[in-house]
């Protein structure tokens, strides 16, 4: 269609001198209507201020017929000669139509979602953001009350609280929430404001809200906050099966419907250096698993069960390829996987059913594959994507760091236990003294086994030494070193010092080897011991300690009670004394030896656990090893903090029938009747038998105290488990072997007494020395 231009002259005082056929059918004003009058009365009302400067702008004109015209004029000016205006050409064109304002289009292309409500909460604007929410044109919304296009939810009853409240106080309310949209099962996090909007005297006319779909970064805050979480959580014990289980547990349900945690076999022993990788498909151990499903029906295994892996399954794909493998619904690996599932337990398909995405995240520690992680979602609406593999993969990498401190931990424990149980006595030795039981507990503590000792070592004379200690510290050194204490005590007591003695020089030993160590990071080389010896002749027991608890006693027909003697400085501590304490034990008298772990732990405090223990030795019990369990079980709990070692030994005595004793006067002519005494209380014994070589024993020590060592000399003769054949002099020169020349006339006695008995030796005494010989008595 033609367009003609509407255009006018207009001389320099507003007379109209040109008027186009286009302004005729704008206006309906013909020419000669118009032509020769002035311009101002076409118009239809005052020209807009700033226009007639601008020589443009939206005038309205008065139609022929009355109506109004709004046209856009512009005005071009026609100069004379002398460059002044003369007169201008001015145009008109329609306006344009009218569209949105620029805050319209920003409300309606907003990325949020945005609407305005009345203060009934009935719907007065929706942007497309809303409408596409909602699922509905805002066509079909205007004017609807907001409940009434929600279902009936605690989060929309919220919602419209939130409206009526901001409706009602004139306040802006800011809240998030986390729900699904309507009519889908993925749940999205929202971060809604609302404020009021009020007209031009203040007076409130409607609501406005603004929702922001922020479920990326709520997402995010959940998995960081889960992260947080394990570091709290995982690796709260050095076990490795429970640390598994705070894997799944923290996984479930706030990450995963289901999840599990497989290992390779290698890692539940106690072996040094893991196989290779083995290749194809792996065998791994299930250790824990859970899920949203009371009992885990979907499980195809149960904890400590072994669990095939295919060699295309997600979970062996990500052992072999050290790298996070997951899949969602309708992917061959997942169709895969749950197929195998289902076709070994078709029982429990039904609850794998629903299952759309699964992750597995192998568990690797310092460059060793240990095992894999699989997480699960079924009812869990969003699948498994690229920040929850990375949040996967950084969990497993803590929870890996943990499983293998936790294996760690119980190789060296395993072996710190090996290596203390090969140290402690596997039996205790035959002697007549005292009757013995006792315990050894290792603590479940994580700094490690300990090391507790105990032994009983056999003495001359019938004698019996009991000794309990307790190096400080714990693990595999602490074990060695209560294995270097236990064998220098073997040696000393087999020099048969007093206690105190012998603790002084433990005390220089321990000094010695704490001095030869280089490495300055090297524990502190301490310990406790207390070392006693009984003797069932005179029924006297001699003890000291070196830091040590102090023994109970239960004598007969008495009430238990502690041993009144001084604890004496540790051993490593050097140059400080110990003091020996004498006790006299009636027959039949228990006494208690045992390491401060059995009295005193991070609940039981000292004073306690010792009025505990000293009521359990109280009990009346049938044997030794009845009272061993009382005591172990009174005070401690099921896992002991500290090690324990507990020695029970019960006196034995030797009455006047079984010690004959003689005055022998330094004089050789009484070497004979020495002999004739002897030969005589043999056969008062029976032991006719042992007579020949118990006359040359006696003869060759009687001999040599005389020659060599000075009065009063004594002979005894006790009758035990052995014939223990006892010299004693006032000489404190211990004799010694020396191999006697072709010729020589002496030399030969105390070869010939090691040749014809069993063992012999010497110890001091406070009045000399004694020389003893044992030989075994005769076979009935």
């Amino acid at each position: 269609m033609e367009h003609l231009a509407a255009t006018a002259v207009v001389d320099a005082l507003g007379t109209v001198t040109g008027w186009s056929e286009g302004a005729q059918k704008l206006t309906g004003h013909p020419a000669e209507e118009i032509v020769g009058r002035p311009a101002v009365r076409l118009l239809a009302e005052e020209i807009p201020p700033g226009t007639v400067e601008a020589q443009t702008g939206v005038v309205a004109l008065r139609h022929l017929d009355g109506h109004r015209v709004e046209v856009v004029l512009t005005a071009c000016p026609v100069l004379g000669p002398a460059g002044q205006p003369v007169g201008f050409v001015i145009t008109a064109d329609p306006p344009e139509p009218a569209g949105p304002s620029m805050a319209e289009r920003a409300f309606q292309q907003a990325s949020m979602s945005m609407s305005v409500f009345d203060t009934r909460q009935h719907y007065l604007r929706l942007n497309d953001e809303a409408c596409k929410y909602l699922g509905l044109p805002e066509e079909a919304l205007l004017g609807r009350y907001y409940a009434d296009s929600m279902q009936e939810s605690g989060y929309d009853r919220g919602f419209l609280r939130h409206l009526r409240e901001v409706a009602e106080t004139g306040e802006p309310v800011r809240f998030e929430t986390f729900e699904s949209p309507p009519g889908r099962a993925a749940q999205q996090a929202w971060n809604i404001q609302m404020w009021p909007l009020t007209d031009g005297e203040g007076e409130p006319t409607g609501v406005a809200l603004a929702a922001f779909d922020n479920s990326e970064e709520y997402w995010a805050r959940r998995r960081l906050a889960l992260l947080n979480e394990a570091a709290t959580r995982i690796g709260t014990s050095l076990d490795v099966v429970r640390t598994a289980e705070e894997l799944v547990e923290l996984l479930v349900p706030q990450f995963a419907d289901f999840a599990s945690v497989d290992l390779l076999d290698w890692v539940l022993g106690t072996d040094q250096q893991p196989p290779a990788m083995p290749r194809g498909a792996f065998v791994l151990r299930r250790v824990a698993h859970t899920s949203i499903s009371k009992g885990t029906p979907e499980a195809v295994v149960q904890p400590g069960e072994q669990d095939p892996c295919p060699e295309d399954c997600p979970p062996a794909r990500a052992l072999r390829e050290g790298r996070v493998v997951f899949s969602e619904e309708g992917e061959p690996d997942l169709v895969r996987w749950l197929e195998e599932r289902n076709a070994r337990s078709p029982e429990r398909s039904g609850y794998r059913q629903g299952v759309h995405s699964m992750l597995a995240v192998p568990l690797r520690a310092r460059g060793t594959a240990l095992g894999v992680v699989v997480a699960v979602r079924r009812r869990h609406p969003r699948n498994f994507g690229g920040d929850d593999a990375a949040f996967g993969e950084e969990l497993a990498s803590r929870a890996a760091v943990c499983i293998d401190n936790a294996r760690r931990f119980a190789r060296e424990r395993s072996t710190a236990l090996a290596l203390q149980h090969s140290l402690l006595p596997s039996g205790l030795p035959a002697q007549a003294a005292v009757d013995v039981a006792h315990r050894y507990l290792p603590c479940g503590s994580l700094a490690g086994i300990g090391g507790d000792w105990f032994d009983v070592i056999p003495l001359s004379g019938s004698r019996v030494a009991l000794v309990v200690g307790d190096v400080v510290g714990h693990g595999i050194q602490s074990s060695a070193n209560m294995g270097r204490l236990r064998t220098a005590v073997r040696t000393l007591a087999d020099v048969d010092l007093p206690p105190d003695e012998l603790l002084t020089h433990l005390d220089d030993l321990l000094t010695h080897l704490a001095a030869d160590e280089d490495d300055d990071q090297a524990p502190e080389l301490t310990a406790t011991c207390l070392y006693a010896v009984y003797d069932p002749v005179s029924r006297r027991m001699s003890l000291a300690a070196a830091g040590h608890p102090a023994p109970a006693v239960l004598r007969p027909g008495a009430e238990a009670e502690l041993v009144q003697m001084t604890a004496g400085p540790p051993l490593g501590v050097g140059g400080l004394p110990f003091e020996s304490t004498e006790l006299e034990l009636p027959e039949g008298s228990v006494i208690a030896l045992y390491t401060d772990g059995l009295v005193e732990n991070r609940d039981l405090d000292v004073d306690r656990g010792t009025r505990e223990m000293l009521q359990a030795l109280n009990t009346p019990a049938d044997s030794l090893d009845t009272l061993c369990d009382t005591l172990v079980k009174a005070p401690l709990d099921e896992q002991p903090s500290d090690d324990v070692a507990l020695l029970l030994a019960r006196t034995r005595a030797l009455g006047a029938d079984r010690v004959a004793t003689w005055d022998v006067p330094p004089d050789p002519a009484h070497v004979a009747i020495a002999r004739q005494a002897v030969t005589g209380q043999l056969a008062v014994w029976g032991l006719q038998e042992a007579a020949y070589v118990t006359e040359l024993v006696v003869s060759e020590l009687v001999t040599n105290a005389i020659r060599y060592g000075e009065p009063p000399i004594r002979l005894r003769l006790i009758r035990d488990r052995a014939l223990i054949c006892e010299v004693s002099d006032g000489s404190s020169t211990s004799p010694h072997l020396r191999r006697a020349h072709a010729f020589d006339e002496g030399g030969r006695g105390l070869l010939l007494v090691a040749q014809l008995t069993q063992r012999w030796g010497s110890r001091q005494t406070a009045g000399g020395k004694t020389i003893w010989a044992e030989q075994p008595l005769p076979e009935e």
